[in-house]
């Protein structure tokens, strides 16, 4: 066996159907007495229920985050939060809004309870991202990793299909770079692949019926893997032109992670086969090879494949292999400018929806 370095990260998970219940009593153990409620403008309602349950212990709700974390819009809810005296920070939603928390918590410190209602992951990760003048600048700090994550199953039963399906493609995004990271080892090995069978298993049955809670519990218990192995080791390529794609073409999150995914990974075949097995393994018998399993997985249940057609521009390829492989991320097959013409064919074939061979 390889030498490696396992690092747990120290955060605490309450998971379980109903742990909403539990809020008050994690308040409590992080000591938290003005907690401000941070979510996207569309989970308003369900913001402004929890500030109301929470009474005059709430300090408050910012409701503006979105994708990619603007610097503007980081900084207004630090100022938020400075007003209202809030020493702690509530993440209720996706990757949207826990990365808001993180942005404020990496200034400022205040401590973050997570309330994930997708399958993002981030709120397993110390990996925070912000975006200014077209640039997706990001990084690791102790400072933005939650310290407590309340896994509900039942938050997630209204989540729409089609953000259900890209939302977990996403997840599994992570736990497949975590399978060929430099820094991966036997126990980030087993917590992926475990995360990527729960997940894909989960998708056919949530296809079939939206709002099975069996399958948002394994759905978001393989969420939760996804996001633990991305926290403990590094991101490549696949990561690198996702930040590339969202934070300077502002393309949706979740859909680019979708489309990317097989793509990346096939580029990057050669230099990992025993990822493949892994992956091939965890999504079980008859899976195609893995890139075009994955690829057969996200068209299967209704996702998009094709850059195109989450609105990527053909024009802006060439743009983005070279912000790519400008400040390039370690990966198993090493890509900067020399390889910009290979970066840019695998754009060309994540543009167009090509399945993999």
């Amino acid at each position: 066996m390889k030498p490696f370095t396992w690092n747990g990260q120290p955060s605490r998970v309450v998971f379980g159907a109903g742990a909403l219940a539990h809020l008050e009593r994690e308040l409590d153990l992080l000591g938290a007495q003005r907690p401000l409620v941070l979510c996207t403008p569309g989970q308003a309602a369900q913001a402004h229920a929890l500030a109301q349950r929470l009474g005059p212990r709430c300090a408050g709700v910012f409701g503006q985050a979105v994708m990619h974390v603007p610097a503007a819009t980081a900084a207004a809810a630090r100022e938020a939060a400075a007003r209202l005296a809030a020493d702690c920070s509530i993440a209720l939603g996706g990757g949207s809004t826990t990365g808001l928390a993180k942005a404020v918590a990496l200034t400022t410190g205040l401590p973050i309870l997570a309330i994930p209602t997708t399958y993002a992951g981030s709120e397993m990760t110390p990996i925070y991202g912000i975006t200014e003048a077209g640039l997706k600048t990001t990084g690791r700090d102790a400072r933005v990793l939650p310290r407590t994550v309340i896994y509900d199953p039942e938050l997630s039963l209204d989540l729409p299909l089609a953000l259900s399906v890209t939302s977990a493609m996403n997840a599994i995004a992570h736990a497949v770079e975590g399978l060929y990271a430099q820094d991966g080892n036997p126990v980030t090995d087993l917590m992926a692949e475990e995360g990527i069978r729960a997940l894909a298993a989960a998708l056919p049955r949530l296809r079939a019926r939206p709002r099975d809670p069996d399958a948002r519990g394994d759905a978001l218990y393989g969420a939760w893997l996804c996001g633990s192995v991305l926290g403990s080791v590094g991101m490549a390529l696949h990561h690198k032109l996702c930040h590339t794609l969202g934070g300077s073409f502002d393309l949706p999150h979740a859909e680019v992670h979708t489309v990317v995914l097989p793509q990346a990974l096939a580029f990057n075949a050669p230099a990992v086969p025993e990822a493949l097995l892994r992956i091939r393994r965890a999504l079980g018998p008859g899976a195609a090879s893995a890139p075009a399993a994955l690829f057969d997985l996200a068209r299967d249940n209704g996702a998009p494949v094709a850059l195109r057609d989450i609105g990527m521009r053909e024009a802006d390829l060439d743009r983005a292999a070279e912000i790519a492989v400008t400040h390039p991320y370690w990966n198993p097959r090493p890509f900067s400018a020399a390889q910009r013409g290979e970066i840019r064919a695998l754009l060309q074939r994540a543009f167009e929806g090509t399945r993999p061979d």
